[in-house]
């Protein structure tokens, strides 16, 4: 078992290793504005619909690469053109249906709070209960998504952290360093220059690559 220092060490190796949180090292910048929230969202369904997250990573790629960077570009692409993007990016039996969920998905946000979750967030009070009912409106979302979007978007929206979805929990428990969301909070607060969210997201990227044995073995360098 390891002492409070050697966790420490072990939570800088990982943060050192595998970066900041799971969003930003695949190029989604986790800011408070409306396009970067929106498909952070987007992200979020992808990842909860694939089987697969490096498909789920190049589909949100390939939305932001074409420009439907908020909800309201993405309502304007057209079916075809949401299709063709998502296979390429190796969604070749789902294309179609998440097409259809993730143009719906762009309405409703553009028409039910004008492309900006951040009025989803005023209206919630900024509430995250309130806020996770309100989420599960939108069409593709569901407790998982929610999970995925919660977890990196607390660095922005303080209210809903500490937050750990399920994959983070099960690396860090593997990896000997907290098996609660409250003693893994408290062992990033040891980190001054790092947020929970970065640690409970490189903890996910982690688990979905099964790295476990070769990032506790960070502890001895």
């Amino acid at each position: 078992m390891m002492n409070i220092e050697e966790k420490r060490r072990l939570v800088r190796g990982l943060l050192r290793e595998v970066g900041r949180g799971f969003a930003e090292p695949h190029g989604f910048g986790v800011t408070n504005n409306p396009g970067s929230l929106f498909q952070l969202l987007c992200l979020s369904v992808l990842l909860r619909r694939s089987t697969d997250y490096h498909t789920a990573v190049a589909a949100a790629q390939q939305l932001r690469d074409r420009g439907w960077t908020t909800a309201q570009k993405l309502a304007a692409s057209s079916y075809g053109q949401r299709a063709e993007a998502l296979a390429r990016a190796g969604h070749r039996r789902t294309a179609k249906q998440l097409a259809d969920v993730l143009g719906e998905l762009g309405r409703v946000v553009a028409d039910r709070h004008s492309g900006d979750l951040r009025r989803l967030r005023t209206e919630a009070h900024r509430d995250p209960g309130r806020e996770r009912e309100l989420l599960k409106r939108l069409p593709g979302v569901d407790d998982q998504v929610v999970d995925l979007f919660f977890r990196e978007a607390q660095v922005v929206w303080s209210e809903v952290g500490p937050f750990a979805d399920r994959r983070a929990l099960s690396a860090s428990r593997k990896l000997g360093l907290a098996r609660t969301v409250e003693d893994l909070a408290e062992l990033a607060k040891s980190e001054e220059s790092e947020r929970f969210a970065w640690l409970v997201g490189a903890l996910a990227q982690v688990d979905l690559d099964r790295r476990h044995e070769e990032i506790r073995a960070l502890v001895h360098q």
